[in-house]
């Protein structure tokens, strides 16, 4: 279920998936009085379309910007576009700025917001492994509304220099390097793909200097044929420099999420993926309140029990990209 930080009046709720389901996205757009402003890179799951469309007709003022297309140029929220427009809802494609807009928020009210490593899509609350905090902190709030905005009217946006948030394209890169650099003992990590030269360097240089290094991936499930050779070589690098390497298949793993010394954590929807710091729209929440960061710890160690010891496989040796595996699904694809 979802975790709150505090008793009363908390700053911060854990959304975990598959545990909390849909239901608990629901609950909160269903919180909505005066306005819901929906940023997604996908949504279809037709529950969270018609629980927009009511609070529309409820005259709760609805904006809501959806990404235009995939990687591969494939584009998936026409239906929902097309949907939502023809109920009367203000819905915009992604600011153009962005090859790709990934980020996953909710801002309710302009006093809560969702940050999410999932998509609005059915299987990520069946299937996968993914995070959402809930925030409630008033200047991180209002931040992340005045980026809906500007991204709304096509103009400049700059984050707050220490507001705790992780922007693509600005500050994301060096806020999950300050934040591995800062372990002194532990560096869980738990995320997909691994395509980044300075990231790399960080996680290995904290190994190098005694931090214990454990890394989760989901293997080459859901990684592009153009990025598994490098997701495979860096994690066979890591593996050389003493980090723990497992692959996780009890569920898909979708989350992105990086704890150091369990004391401080980093969510959000990007990759570890120049792409994703350098030429896409992404949103990150470091956190350092130790109930939240204690239960994305105990999920981590569960995951982490579940999990095999993984050799990623030579990128040259084709034949063996797919041994042990789940199996394929088209749809599911880490852009």
């Amino acid at each position: 279920m979802t975790t709150r930080a505090h008793a009363g009046a908390p700053r911060y709720d854990l959304i975990t998936q598959p545990d909390d389901g849909v239901d608990a996205v629901l609950a909160l757009l269903a919180s909505a009085t005066r306005s819901l402003h929906v940023k997604q890179f996908t949504l279809d799951e037709h529950q969270i379309l018609e629980a927009l469309i009511h609070a529309h007709k409820k005259d709760v003022r609805v904006r809501v910007m959806l990404n235009q297309h995939r990687a591969s140029g494939h584009r998936f929220n026409d239906e929902s576009f097309e949907k939502l427009r023809g109920a009367g809802v203000k819905v915009a494609w992604a600011n153009p700025q962005f090859d790709i807009s990934h980020e996953k928020s909710v801002v309710v009210d302009g006093k809560a917001a969702l940050i999410a490593t999932f998509n609005m899509q059915r299987k990520y609350f069946g299937h996968t492994r993914d995070y959402g905090i809930v925030c409630r902190n008033p200047a991180q709030v209002a931040e992340i509304e005045r980026c809906f905005e500007a991204d709304w009217k096509r103009e400049p946006f700059r984050p707050s220099e220490s507001s705790g948030l992780a922007w693509s394209a600005d500050n994301a890169r060096p806020t999950m390097a300050e934040l591995i650099d800062s372990a002194h003992q532990r560096l869980d990590i738990q995320h997909p793909k691994f395509i980044d030269g300075t990231i790399l360097d960080r996680i290995a240089e904290a190994q190098d200097r005694g931090v214990h290094v454990r890394l989760l991936s989901g293997g080459k499930h859901g990684i592009s044929g153009a990025d598994a050779p490098d997701t495979f070589s860096s994690l066979r690098i890591l593996r050389r420099t003493g980090v723990k390497v497992r692959r996780q298949k009890h569920l898909k793993l979708h989350a992105k999420v990086i704890l150091a010394d369990a004391r401080r954590a980093l969510v959000g929807s990007m990759n570890i993926d120049h792409r994703s710091f350098d030429r896409r729209r992404e949103l990150g929440i470091v956190l350092d309140d130790q109930p939240i960061v204690d239960r994305l710890a105990a999920v981590f160690e569960h995951d982490w029990r579940l999990a095999e010891d993984y050799m990623p496989p030579d990128p040259l040796q084709l034949a063996s990209h797919d041994h042990g595996e789940l199996p394929d699904d088209p749809d599911f694809i880490h852009d």
